[in-house]
């Protein structure tokens, strides 16, 4: 396992990303929360593999927590995040202990994108991902930075502001990382208990049983929603906070399917909220021609 460099303060990590920058490096980054599993580790093998430096950013972002939230309780583990990140490659983990002085009042905000889906029942909660991107962008200088689809309209977000506000970065989308039964991995699946777990895994139902019903040609927006919400009611202590088919680059909703369309779903079983998605490209709404 290589040596990973850690740093703590903003002002030195940022001084790092330079010196590279003035050698030719190209810097690859990974913006995380922490608490890393093997969906983090497919996002910094990306990065290290596709760039010279890979870094890794750790930190619980506190302006993305609303009122009643699990910011004191999401998973802090620092020396396993250290020794992930170590074994899938990167170079530096960025591990500041807060981002914000004591008087910040700047914001970053994207518009409607942030009022759909996650945003309707966590008011607030994208200005506080938008923020700190935007922040991280600007400290690590990365050419790229790796971002993972299942959490799909925090990606159009990030994809938006970054083309909005002409940050040199290119985003990269990498492919949602599952266990073999399905379940999309997150930092959150550690709140599970066994019984809960098991529960998890009607969200995964839902969204391939969307996905066969639009391959065999059905467009009803309002049957498929009722049809995924009805297999996660089978599941009893699972809340539904949505079901949604979308726009995926606009995330209004759709009642006849047709274009690029998201399949998105977020629940809360007992207190952890878990998400998920699919993506459906090139969508053509199907009509039947009567010869007369």
């Amino acid at each position: 396992m290589a040596e990973i460099e850690t740093i703590n303060e903003t002002a030195s990590m940022q001084a790092r990303a330079r010196q590279w920058l003035r050698e030719g490096k190209s810097i690859g980054f990974v913006p995380t929360m922490g608490a890393l599993h093997a969906g983090h580790r497919a996002l910094i093998a990306r990065a290290r593999k596709e760039n010279d430096i890979g870094v890794v950013s750790i930190y619980v972002n506190p302006t993305q927590f609303g009122m009643g939230e699990d910011f004191e309780k999401y998973p802090r583990m620092p020396e396993a995040d250290t020794r992930l990140s170590a074994e899938a490659g990167a170079d530096c983990i960025f591990a500041p202990e807060t981002l914000y002085s004591g008087d910040a009042r700047t914001w970053v905000q994207v518009g409607e994108l942030e009022d759909a889906l996650c945003g309707l029942s966590r008011p607030g909660h994208f200005r506080g991902v938008a923020t700190v991107v935007t922040k991280l962008l600007n400290i690590v200088l990365p050419d790229r930075a790796y971002f993972g689809r299942k959490d799909a309209q925090q990606l159009l977000i990030i994809e938006t502001l970054v083309r909005d506000l002409d940050i040199g970065c290119e985003i990269v989308p990498v492919e949602t990382v599952r266990e073999a039964d399905g379940l999309a991995m997150s930092s959150r699946n550690k709140y599970l208990s066994t019984a809960e777990r098991k529960k998890a895994l009607a969200i995964s139902k839902a969204l391939n049983h969307c996905r066969t019903q639009i391959e065999q040609g059905e467009r009803d927006g309002m049957k498929l929603i009722g049809e995924m919400a009805e297999i996660l009611e089978q599941q009893p202590d699972l809340e539904i906070d949505y079901v949604s088919l979308v726009d995926a680059h606009t995330l209004v909703d759709l009642t006849t399917l047709e274009g690029n369309v998201l399949a998105a779903i977020a629940v809360k079983i007992g207190s952890t909220r878990l998400i998920d998605n699919a993506g459906f490209k090139n969508i053509i709404e199907s009509r039947i021609v009567k010869v007369k």
